[in-house]
């Protein structure tokens, strides 16, 4: 886990495209790939099994210190917790809010926050969630801001869930973007926030492909 290894973070809000832009990435630059997100919908999926309540700060550190999860690349990337793939029940909304919840908890997160480092290894890691420039990842080469508009964001997540034959409202989702929003950055440990050092990308107008080529030309810069 040397400081030498090259590590580039994306950090910014659900639903700006982080998980997409930054597999892609890997891939390009064949990096290994951290979904910190992932972790912590992990640990939600293992909170919500084990019935702990989300304001037992301990029962869920304990949580977080037994769960054993790893990452399977491939067409399809899986999410697979104590042998399980999890993929699926990681992205609903209600794993979405319940991991929100227990996402300002510093206890937790310095439970993870060890994990989530040892994925830093040669040739390099792209790393996206919340604060992976700001805390994790505080002496990455490569920086990314990646944002779009509340609305925006909504109306991609709208569309996937119509794509699975969920039928949701617009503006409950957007209602729900923006509440999720405001407590990770009104959060006490670790709020998500741009590292002083990191580049803004705005995709609300722009395509996967652009996303992509904008971050990929920080290593050329």
């Amino acid at each position: 886990m040397g400081d030498n290894i090259p590590v580039m973070t994306l950090d910014g809000p659900a639903g700006a495209g982080k998980g997409t832009v930054s597999r892609a990435i890997a891939k390009a630059l064949g990096w290994h790939y951290l979904d910190s997100g992932a972790i912590y919908r992990a640990l939600a999926v293992s909170v919500q099994d084990a019935g702990v309540s989300l304001e037992d700060i301990d029962g869920i550190v304990e949580l977080a210190k037994r769960m054993n999860l790893s990452f399977e690349s491939g067409d399809v990337p899986a999410v697979i917790l104590d042998g399980h793939n999890i993929s699926d029940r990681i992205t609903t909304e209600v794993c979405g809010n319940i991991t929100s919840k227990i996402a300002v908890y510093g206890p937790v997160r310095q439970t993870l926050l060890q994990k989530q480092r040892e994925f830093r290894k040669a040739p390099g890691l792209v790393a996206d969630g919340r604060d992976m420039g700001t805390v994790v990842f505080a002496n990455a080469q490569f920086k990314v801001f990646l944002t779009a508009s509340a609305q925006e964001r909504a109306s991609r997540r709208h569309k996937q869930l119509k794509e699975k034959g969920i039928d949701v409202s617009l503006t409950g989702l957007a209602k729900e973007i923006e509440e999720r929003d405001r407590r990770d950055i009104e959060r006490s440990v670790a709020p998500m926030k741009m590292a002083d050092d990191a580049v803004l990308v705005d995709s609300s107008d722009m395509s996967i492909e652009e996303v992509i080529n904008r971050c990929l030309a920080l290593l050329d810069s």
